[in-house]
């Protein structure tokens, strides 16, 4: 029984990890180190790098920044957008750090469902801010950003502690996002549509297509034709 519950509170930090990393990374790391620190947790070996003071630093740092970008609307985006670059990659990597010394299919199987959580996740947090942001008024962006952060924090307690009740939730959530996601599809593209456009990736308008020869002369014999009638 013991070794089931152990399972079962690994594969609830597993999945903790990877789906708070989409929602805030820098939120998830701060309370994983800070919880190892002053010992209410117990991190596996390969995880306890959060705990190092330089991580915390950093960590506390980009929070932070954070703490107010995702505050303000239209910068939310933006910077939700720069992180999808950041977040997926740290979920699977923390996800594969929660699994500990195991076997590599282990760490790599633990890091695809970690960064398919995080990009499941950011997805949903990106997505809903861009139909946030239609709404010119500011409180919106502080009451999702609040909400958002208690989220993480609520979610990385639960795994702890209950994981089970986590596993349930988690299960609720990928539910919902199945749901929401079609509704948040118009946001998802835009975020999309910035990092094409980040990299050259943007389609040219039909205005800056130039007119065919053949369209030019077609277009110009028929004012000749009119004029040989007359």
């Amino acid at each position: 029984m013991d070794q089931l519950e152990q399972i079962v509170s690994l594969i609830a930090l597993t999945m903790g990890v990877g789906w708070a990393s989409g929602i805030n990374l820098y939120a998830t790391v701060l309370m994983l180190g800070m919880l190892n620190n002053m010992g209410h947790i117990t991190l596996p070996e390969e995880l306890q790098v959060v705990g190092d003071p330089l991580v915390l630093m950093a960590a506390g740092s980009m929070y932070f920044v954070e703490f107010f970008a995702d505050k303000i609307p239209g910068v939310d985006t933006g910077w939700d957008t720069l992180h999808t670059f950041i977040r997926i990659p740290a979920g699977a990597a923390l996800a594969a750090g929660a699994v500990g010394d195991m076997a590599p299919a282990v760490e790599i199987a633990a890091a695809l469902v970690g960064g398919s959580l995080a990009a499941g996740s950011h997805a949903a947090k990106a997505g809903s801010r861009v139909m946030i942001n239609t709404s010119p008024e500011p409180v919106t962006n502080w009451t999702a950003s609040i909400s958002e952060d208690l989220l993480v924090l609520g979610g990385l307690w639960a795994a702890l502690n209950h994981p089970i009740w986590f596993l349930v939730g988690l299960a609720a959530f990928i539910l919902l996002l199945i749901w929401l996601l079609p509704k948040i599809w118009r946001g998802v593209k835009k975020v999309f549509r910035f990092i094409a456009g980040l990299f050259g990736g943007g389609e040219r308008s039909d205005s800056a297509v130039p007119a065919s020869p053949a369209s030019s002369s077609s277009g110009s014999a028929k004012p000749n034709s009119l004029n040989g009638d007359r």
